[in-house]
């Protein structure tokens, strides 16, 4: 078996819809023989996952799966590969770097704070 990895997306729709957009992509890993199979199995995923629920405000939220973005194969598994990469365009690259500085902080805190329940 080959790995994979598949970016599914979802439209994530509230009541009537009336709302930005929005939509959830995934980056999800799949173990097949060859690359059609894992694009069958990253869809049958997405179908599978699809969800329709009502908030804490009785609204009705569907996820409603888009398609299969993109696929790759991971040619090898160690420690440090790629996986994915994506380039991203901003109008302000101060706010960026601080966004994601604030980003890593939080998840410091989180895993310091998981270790400290742990002992």
């Amino acid at each position: 078996m080959n790995w994979f990895t598949a970016r599914i997306v979802y439209q994530i729709i509230c009541g009537d819809g009336a709302h930005t957009p929005q939509f959830d992509e995934q980056i999800r890993l799949i173990s097949a023989a060859d690359l059609p199979e894992a694009l069958e199995k990253a869809g049958q995923v997405g179908l599978q996952e699809e969800v329709v629920f009502y908030n804490d405000q009785e609204k009705l939220v569907q996820w409603k799966f888009v398609d299969i973005a993109e696929i790759y194969a991971l040619c090898e598994l160690s420690d440090g590969a790629e996986i994915y990469s994506h380039i991203t365009e901003v109008d302000d690259a101060d706010d960026y770097v601080r966004l994601i500085q604030r980003k890593a902080a939080f998840l410091q805190e989180r895993i310091t704070r998981q270790q400290l329940h742990l002992i």
